[in-house]
Formats: C-alpha cells, sequence, structure tokens
C-alpha cells in the first residue's frame, strides 16, 4: 500500500505531499491541471525514464519519494531480505532526477539501480494507462492467476517438490554418466596418483624432520670442531673449566664449614660444576657422533624432492598430501560401483516422473477447466464495463520440449508444470484474440485490466492498482458500473483512480483534487483533498462545467449518496 507520495520540483509541480487512504482514491481537476503528472512520479519512482524534462523550470533537479507499507507482501519482504535492505514493513523509494537527465535511486536510503526498483515495482504497484507498463499484461504472470483463480496452488506446490525433486535426480544421473563414459581414464589416473603417494608413505611432519637432518649433516664437520674444542676446554687437559669450578666448589664448602653463611653459596657452585660437568659429558659424546656421511644427506635430498614433489600436487602440507590420498581411494571405490550407482538412479529418476507426469496432466486439465470460467468471468465484466462486444480467451498451450531433460507427453516439465498461459483479448466482435499487452487503445487497455482485477480481486499481488483512462470513451451507466467495479477491487486492495466522471468520482472514499495557477510566469500544480462540501462542489463541477449550479451540486450530492449504497 501507498503510504505517502512526496514530490519535490517535478515538472509543473515544485512541492506536493500526498497521502492516500486504503480502498478507493480519486483523483481528478480540470483538463490539463496535471492529474497525469502524479501517475508519472509514481512511475518514476517505480523504475520508470528518468529525462530532463521531468525537472521543474529553474530547477537543479526534481526529487520523488514514495513511502510503502509492504507487510501484505510476503514476495516484497522477501526480495528486500535478499537484497540486503531492512524494512521493517516499510519502504521508502526516492528518485532524484538532475536537470542534465541523470538520476539516482534509493531503497531505504541505500543506492539502488532502476533495474532494481523494475523488479521490486509489481510488488508496490499496478500501473494502468496508455503510457505505462502493466503487470497484468506481462504474459509470466498469468499462469499465476489463473491458479489463484482456480485454487489450484496447493496442486501445483505438489508437482514442484516433485519436480525439484527430479531436477535434482536428474543433475545426479547426469553426473554420473559422465563419470561412467570417463571411468576407464579416471580410473587409470587416480591409481596413478594413489601409486605415486603410496610409493613414497608420507608421515606427517616428516619433511621438518628430514630438513633439520639435512642441515646437521651438511655441517658436521663445523659441529664436530665445535663440539670437540667445547669438551675439551670444559673437562680436559690442565686447565679444564670443571676442574677449576670443581676446586672452587671444594674450597667453598671449607668455608662453609667455618661460617654458615657461605653454606648457600658454596650449594650454588657445586650445583654449577655438576651442571657443567654434565653438559661437558653429553657435548663430548655430540662430538664423536657428528661425523659426515655423505651418502646419508644423499639420500635424505632425494627424498625431500620427492616429497616436494608431492607437494607441488596435493599440498601445501603432507597433511593435504594425505588427505588427497583419502579422496582418491575414496573416488576409485566409486568408480568400482558407478554402474549400479546409474542403474539405480534411472529406476528413481523414472518411478519419480510417472508421478510427477500424473500430476502435471491432472493439473494441465484443471486449468483448462478453470481457464474457460475465468475467461467467460472477465468477459462478462467488460461487457457490464461497456465493452459488450469483448472476449478473454485463456490460452494455454504445452511448453516446448526440445532439449528438455523432463518431458511430459512432448511437453517440457518444469515446477509450475506443462502449460504455458497467456490471457488474450478480442475488443470488438469478429476479431481474433490477441494478446493483451498488444492492445492499442489506453481506454481499452485500463477497462480490460479493471475487468481482470475485479474478477482476480483477491489474487493480485500488487499493494495499489492506479487506472488511469479508464473512463476513457464512456459515460452515464457504464461510468456508474466502470465506478461500482473500481469499489470492488478497492475492497481488496488499494486503488488511485484519475477521472473526468463524476459518477466515478462519487466512489472514492478518498478525493483529490488538481488545480493548475501561474505563478511568476510559470505554471504551477497543486493537489488538495477535499471532503463534504468542498467534494460535493467537485463533483458538481465535474457534472456541469465550469458553472456550478444548485441543481449540480444537488445531483452531485444524490450520486455519492447513491454511491454508498
Amino acid at each position: 500500500m501507498l503510504v505517502a507520495l512526496r514530490v519535490k520540483n517535478f515538472i509543473l509541480m515544485d512541492a506536493l505531499e500526498l497521502r492516500l487512504e486504503p480502498g478507493f482514491n480519486v483523483l481528478t481537476g480540470e483538463t490539463g491541471a496535471g492529474k497525469s503528472i502524479v501517475v508519472g512520479a509514481l512511475s518514476l519512482v517505480l523504475g520508470g525514464r528518468a529525462s530532463a524534462e521531468q525537472v521543474r523550470p529553474g530547477a537543479d533537479e526534481a526529487e520523488i519519494e514514495a513511502l510503502f507499507d509492504v507487510r501484505g507482501s510476503d514476495r516484497a519482504m522477501a526480495m528486500l531480505d535478499a537484497a540486503g535492505i531492512a524494512s521493517e514493513g516499510e519502504l521508502v523509494v526516492r528518485r532524484v532526477v538532475q536537470a542534465t537527465g541523470r538520476s539516482r535511486a534509493y531503497l531505504n536510503g541505500r543506492l539502488c539501480t532502476a533495474g532494481e526498483l523494475q523488479a521490486l515495482a509489481p510488488e508496490l504497484a499496478d500501473v494502468a494507462s496508455q503510457h505505462e507498463s502493466v503487470a497484468l499484461t506481462d504474459p509470466s504472470t498469468h499462469l499465476g492467476y489463473l491458479d489463484r483463480f482456480g485454487r489450484l496452488v496447493p496442486a501445483r506446490s505438489e508437482l514442484a517438490a516433485d519436480v525439484s525433486a527430479l531436477e535434482a535426480l536428474t543433475a545426479e544421473l547426469r553426473a554420473a554418466r559422465e563419470l561412467e563414459r570417463g571411468r576407464g581414464e579416471r580410473e587409470a589416473f587416480l591409481s596413478f596418483q594413489l601409486q605415486a603417494i603410496d610409493a613414497l608413505s608420507p608421515r606427517p611432519g616428516e619433511l621438518a624432520d628430514l630438513a633439520a637432518e639435512r642441515n646437521r649433516l651438511r655441517h658436521a664437520g663445523r659441529l664436530h670442531d665445535i663440539t670437540r674444542r667445547a669438551a675439551s676446554r670444559l673437562d680436559q687437559g690442565d686447565d679444564a673449566m670443571c676442574d677449576e669450578l670443581a676446586r672452587l666448589a671444594s674450597e667453598l664448602r671449607a668455608a662453609a664449614e667455618i661460617d654458615p653463611a657461605l653454606d648457600d653459596v658454596a650449594r650454588a657452585v657445586d650445583g654449577c660444576w655438576t651442571e657443567l660437568s654434565e653438559a661437558a659429558r653429553q657435548i663430548a659424546r655430540y662430538a664423536e657422533r657428528a661425523e659426515a656421511d655423505p651418502d646419508r644427506l644423499s639420500e635424505i635430498e632425494d627424498r625431500m624432492y620427492r616429497l616436494e614433489g608431492l607437494l607441488r600436487q596435493h599440498g601445501p602440507t603432507l597433511d593435504d598430501v594425505l588427505a588427497a590420498r583419502a579422496r582418491l581411494a575414496a573416488e576409485l571405490e566409486r568408480l568400482s560401483g558407478v554402474e549400479s550407482h546409474v542403474a539405480e538412479l534411472e529406476r528413481r529418476r523414472d518411478a519419480l516422473l510417472v508421478v510427477a507426469a500424473e500430476r502435471a496432466r491432472k493439473l494441465s486439465a484443471k486449468r483448462r477447466k478453470a481457464g474457460e470460467k475465468l475467461g467467460a468471468a472477465i468477459s462478462t465484466e467488460l461487457g457490464d464495463l461497456g465493452m459488450g462486444g469483448a472476449r478473454v480467451v485463456v490460452d494455454i498451450e504445452p511448453h516446448g520440449g526440445d532439449r528438455a531433460e523432463l518431458v511430459v507427453d512432448g511437453a517440457r516439465l518444469g515446477q509450475d508444470g506443462i502449460d504455458r498461459v497467456e490471457f488474450l483479448i478480442s475488443p470488438n466482435k469478429g476479431i481474433e484474440p490477441r494478446p493483451l499487452r498488444r492492445i492499442a487503445s489506453g481506454g481499452e487497455l485500463s477497462r480490460a485490466l479493471l475487468a481482470l482485477k475485479r474478477v482476480l480481486a483477491e489474487c493480485g499481488p500488487a499493494g495499489l492498482y492506479v487506472f488511469d483512462e479508464v473512463d476513457s470513451g464512456v459515460g452515464g451507466a457504464v461510468a456508474d458500473k466502470i465506478g461500482r467495479a473500481i469499489g470492488d477491487v478497492a475492497r481488496h486492495h488499494q486503488v488511485l483512480c484519475i477521472t473526468h466522471l463524476a459518477p466515478i468520482a462519487a466512489f472514492a472514499g478518498a478525493h483529490f483534487v488538481v488545480a493548475k495557477e501561474n505563478a511568476g510566469g510559470i505554471a504551477k500544480s497543486s493537489v488538495t483533498r477535499v471532503d463534504k462540501k468542498d467534494r460535493i462542489a467537485e463533483v458538481a463541477r465535474m457534472l456541469s462545467g465550469a458553472k456550478v449550479t444548485g441543481a449540480s451540486l444537488r445531483a452531485a450530492t444524490e450520486l455519492i449518496e447513491a454511491a454508498r449504497l
């Protein structure tokens, strides 16, 4: 539902704030006053094309802002959530057009593209006029309307679940068959990879151990010389450090017997002698082992080279290599049973296809019956709206099945079934029905859409219906019927209707009047809500023209009161 529309410097309007009510809102005014400007502003925030001509003369930019209540549209809420736009049930759409013709668009303050607005627009409003695109003229929406009219949505949902499972099985079967076709070559490749890993039998952490050993062997001579000299200075020769420290420790123990205050120091020196002696023995043992071994060094370097080759294929670590080995072995095992797996998938797919095909046939038959009823109902409505010679046909054809993986009776099976649906209309007797989107007359288009919306009043997704030129070429009793029809639609949807006819305006719950005046040599349009006496005066003007008489005021009062019955 559209809560408010704010317009600034748009064509003839310098400032406007229009707050619509739920139900039937009507917009009236003199010819040329600027009624269609409101529709143009709304169309712009719904993703319409921007141009420099839309900016009011003398202004730098035009700005249109619309506040929508989207709590009643699950799809709109889902689209906003998917786009990462927080809404909490409200959506502010803002469009700014610069005098150069460039424009910017925002959804709840977030910059977006006109394409994003256009995708969201059908969930916000449906504009019917000679110059605007209309959601109901899009054939892709017609199957949904038919299913809602025929109460076939549960059956379609059941079919969609079956088809989703079929699509998943088909994709799995396609992959299994592809695997089966390349089985021999793949098995040879996997076996080769496994043999390369198993030939080395790598261990976790092995490369670090080998690198440390290689480093020791590369520097074995230097390590031998350093440790041999260290062992000699520590515990060999006349001036060995350990011998000197032993003498100092002995002397301090003797001194501590004289003065116990030296006892701690004596024990500390004695401890140092013990640790240094142990270090000297370890260094001596290391010096005895630190010998060059060219064969072992060559063996280590060769293994490291081969392990690094595995890392380049499966790395970057040996843990990754071992994980790759597990995957290769598992895939090789799967390949050994791929033929039986393909056979099982085919059996499951074929069994489910039989079930889904039967559901699709039944759904298609029900659609054809519902389509006849829907076409007749819309045709009857068109007769009441002054198009007595018009006829609507709900055309149901099978989807083309060429190259499709899921086919039922030659038709492609999708989650919506096997049918393609489009509403066709013959505006006059003797004319072949043609697609709704190809109707040229704005008045015929608006009335055709009004008939559709009245029959499908409880099915349409849009929160706001806008009718412009719905009264083109009609009057009298037909205008009254159009007003009542719009009133019926307004029981389920918010409606904004631009009209010249008093019998239509009389049915509105909220009445707005557009007026134009010259200010500083520049035309200016304004919109005012009227009620009570002002509303009666406006309806009287619509009945009698510029001069409002007592008779026209009485007639206007009677029209408004009759519309309430």
